[in-house]
């Protein structure tokens, strides 16, 4: 017997993956310069990962949670104070992008909280 409730939250992942996945073509050249930027390689790499993913057929969707989850780690650990001096040294509105950015990350994961 073919279990709906499961069958269901997997489409809804994989919903929160194509999302994910349109947001990285949209906005995917900007997230790169603002993790760039943030000198971080986990969060460069992350987002690095999570664009080989889309590179497939069908993407993984653990993958790509766990890209955002990384990405959004990333940006949540920065401070202030260096956002500031960041955004001064290379010329960008950094506060601005991880606000904007650290709010559609944070949207993306919902969508896969909401699949479960």
């Amino acid at each position: 017997m073919l279990n709906t409730s499961n069958l269901d939250a997997a489409e809804a992942r994989l919903g929160a993956a194509y999302a994910a996945e349109k947001h990285l073509h949209r906005h995917g050249g900007s997230l790169c310069d603002l993790l760039d930027a943030l000198d971080d390689p986990s969060g460069f790499a992350a987002l690095c990962n999570m664009h080989g993913v889309f590179g497939q057929p069908i993407p993984d969707v653990d993958a790509v949670e766990a890209a955002l989850r990384d990405i959004h780690r990333v940006l949540a650990d920065q401070r202030p104070s260096s956002l500031d001096r960041t955004g001064h040294e290379r010329g960008l509105p950094v506060s601005d992008m991880m606000q904007w950015h650290g709010a559609r990350v944070s949207e993306l994961l919902a969508r896969f909280r909401h699949a479960e």
